[in-house]
This record gives structure tokens, C-alpha cells and sequence, in this order.
């Protein structure tokens, strides 16, 4: 039997998120406006005919876990990495009393895709707002910290978005800011993940100091349809 998490942004897609998404019961994409992740029901027999007709050609898509398939005719993949998902497993984070965060939404998605495009925490567009729960600590008018809770279903939920001004780096804010979701999504009894790229190697040694348990690791591709 298929483990939830090992295809949770088809679970994802078909269910919490569907309002925000085109497809049908085999293939899925998030709609414009949104980071462009696809999932298929079948991960051994993905549709391609029906996510064909949900893209543009030339349209960069997201996609985990596609390692044992090839892709058909007409598709390429223009990169590819190893993905490590690992599960929460250290108890409830204690309250952090003194973090400054506020919930984000659209009034702050300027100041989140400023912080994105110079920190490139991975796929994120103004919509991912809308998608999870996003908390951010500003210095004035700049958001200079961010970290979000987004794909969810079955019970997980997954921390994302997380990054850092360089100006602020090294003083504990991320840290902060994933304990005091962590948190908050314990305490609404759901099971806490994230993914890290295999070969952040330092970034990998601080989650699992942190309390996270290495689960899978699985191959993520950026795929197009060719023009």
C-alpha cells in the first residue's frame, strides 16, 4: 500500500487544495498564480495525456517522484535533484514568547517574492499565501525571515518557504520560526515534515539536530512540455 506521504502533493492537490487547482482524478496541477507542482494518482503510470492538456508549451512543472519513469514523447526535464523527506519527531517545540511574527497574506506577497527572489527557497509565487499558513518577521517595512506550512493531507503538513535576508543570517530566525509552526501544528494534531535537498548537507546535519527523522528520499524534476 502506498505511503500518503510518499505522494503528498497528489493528495494534496486532489484534496485540501483542490479549489486551487485544474485536472482530473488521474493527473493535477496547481492553477495560475501558484507555484506550478503536478501530481499524478498513479506514480507508476503517470498521465501525461491529461497533464498535456493543463500546460503551456514551453511551461516549466514541478513534480517528486517520478525516479522509475520515463517520460513520454514530447517531454523534457530541464533539472533534476534528490529530495530528502524527513518527519518531525522531538515532542511539542516550547512556546517562543519574545518572536515578533506575523501571519502572512496578500498585503505582505510583495515583500515575500522580494525576499524569495534573493534567497530562492524553491518554488513560490505570491499565490503560495493562500496555499498554508506563512509567518514572517519584518524589520521596519522589510520582511526579513519567512517560513510557511503548505502541501497537507491525510494528517501531515508540510513546513516550505523557509528563508532568510542574508543581512539577518546565522541569528536563529528560521529556526524560530519552523519551531513556532511546528508547534502550532502539533497542537492541531497533525504530523510535521519537510524536504531538504540531499546535497545541502549542512542544512540536512541542523534539521535532524533540531528533532526531524530522515523518511524517503525521492527524485524531484523540473519537466516542460516541448514546444
Amino acid at each position: 500500500m502506498e505511503n500518503l506521504l510518499d505522494n503528498i502533493v497528489w493528495h494534496t492537490l486532489l484534496g485540501p487544495h483542490a479549489q486551487f487547482t485544474v485536472g482530473n482524478a488521474s493527473a493535477r496541477r496547481y492553477a495560475a498564480g501558484f507555484p506550478a507542482f503536478v501530481g499524478f494518482a498513479d506514480q507508476a503510470r503517470p498521465d501525461f495525456a491529461t497533464l498535456a492538456g493543463l500546460v503551456a508549451p514551453g511551461e516549466q512543472l514541478y513534480y517528486d517522484g517520478l525516479e522509475t519513469v520515463s517520460l513520454p514523447q514530447g517531454w523534457a526535464v530541464d533539472a533534476e535533484c534528490d529530495l530528502q523527506k524527513m518527519l518531525w519527531n522531538a515532542g511539542m517545540p516550547a512556546a517562543d514568547q519574545t518572536l515578533n511574527a506575523i501571519r502572512l497574506g496578500p498585503l505582505q506577497a510583495p515583500a515575500a517574492m522580494q525576499l524569495v527572489s534573493l534567497t530562492k527557497p524553491g518554488p513560490f509565487s505570491a499565490g503560495s499565501l493562500q496555499l498554508g499558513d506563512y509567518i514572517g518577521v519584518f524589520d521596519g517595512p522589510h520582511l526579513f525571515a519567512m517560513a510557511g506550512a503548505r502541501h497537507c493531507a491525510g494528517g501531515y503538513r508540510e513546513i516550505s518557504g523557509v528563508c532568510t535576508h542574508p543581512d539577518f543570517q546565522g541569528q536563529g530566525w528560521a529556526r524560530r520560526l519552523v519551531l513556532a509552526l511546528i508547534r502550532r501544528h502539533l497542537q492541531e494534531q497533525e504530523k510535521i515534515f519537510l524536504r531538504v535537498l540531499l546535497e545541502h548537507e549542512q542544512l540536512h546535519r541542523l534539521y535532524l539536530g533540531m528533532g526531524f527523522d530522515d523518511h524517503a528520499v525521492s527524485l524531484a524534476r523540473t519537466i516542460r512540455l516541448c514546444t
